[in-house]
């Protein structure tokens, strides 16, 4: 069946980079376009290279929706319904989610013995939820993602300065110029080995911060598998529930 065409997306977003040397397009696993462009790009050319690619664009997001549905996740609700429960592969850990409405304007987070967690407030609006269980999540992975980050950097020789945690939508971790390390909380939802590789590109970007050969060589030297590891990263999004991706902001 042919494909129909269509014109250039109705919304995308655009994202500087120093790394980048030419436009490149990206589009997510929930078939959101981003722009990627070199740091002082004219903006706009980005209608026009969007229109050559819009054949590839319409492909590609087609595809990625047909996979979506094809794949389910135990434990991923719809991005507007309330989870039961969280998987976090990483560590790993099950927790169930308890809900109780209570008249408040906002909703707090308690944790409860056998790995249970207690959502108590403005229940009946899941945006508020959702906003709870990321920041939770937040902490969660400050406390252990963080510590994992240094391990791993002592294990390879690879120093770095300061590590954060966000909650980005692209990118599952970056390293700046200055060896600061940003983490992206969603790696609590991947199995350890692809937190691990995700750690070691990371740290191999405190001594090159690009992606060049030499950069690649120090990747094989201290992560033997890379190359398997970076082809399982590529689709890593379908451990990450929906409710995340869909929901309003982000934390922070």
């Amino acid at each position: 069946m042919a494909t129909a065409k269509t014109s250039k997306p109705k919304s995308y977003r655009v994202r500087e980079s120093s790394r980048a040397k030419h436009v490149s397009i990206k589009i997510s696993h929930l078939g959101e376009v981003e722009v990627v462009v070199p740091s002082g790009f004219d903006h706009r050319q980005i209608p026009d290279i969007l229109r050559k690619r819009e054949d590839w664009i319409a492909k590609t997001t087609q595809r990625i929706v047909a996979e979506r549905q094809s794949i389910s996740v135990a434990g991923h609700e719809p991005g507007e319904q309330l989870p039961n429960s969280l998987g976090l592969h990483s560590l790993p850990e099950k927790w169930q989610i308890l809900y109780e409405t209570t008249p408040n304007n906002h909703v707090t987070v308690t944790t409860l013995p056998q790995s249970r967690l207690s959502l108590r407030g403005a229940t009946d609006r899941p945006h508020l939820c959702h906003r709870a269980l990321k920041q939770w999540l937040k902490r969660k992975a400050e406390v252990h993602l963080t510590a994992w980050l240094r391990q791993t950097s002592q294990e390879v020789g690879l120093p770095f300065e300061q590590a954060t945690v966000r909650g980005q939508k692209t990118l599952w971790a970056s390293c700046s110029a200055k060896t600061n390390i940003s983490l992206n909380y969603k790696l609590l939802f991947l199995p350890p080995h692809l937190v691990r590789y995700v750690f070691i590109h990371e740290l191999c970007h405190t001594v090159h911060l690009n992606h060049s050969r030499k950069f690649w060589a120090l990747v094989a030297e201290k992560e033997p598998n890379y190359k398997r590891f970076d082809t399982e990263l590529n689709k890593a999004w379908i451990y990450i529930p929906e409710w995340i991706e869909r929901s309003g902001e982000d934390a922070r």
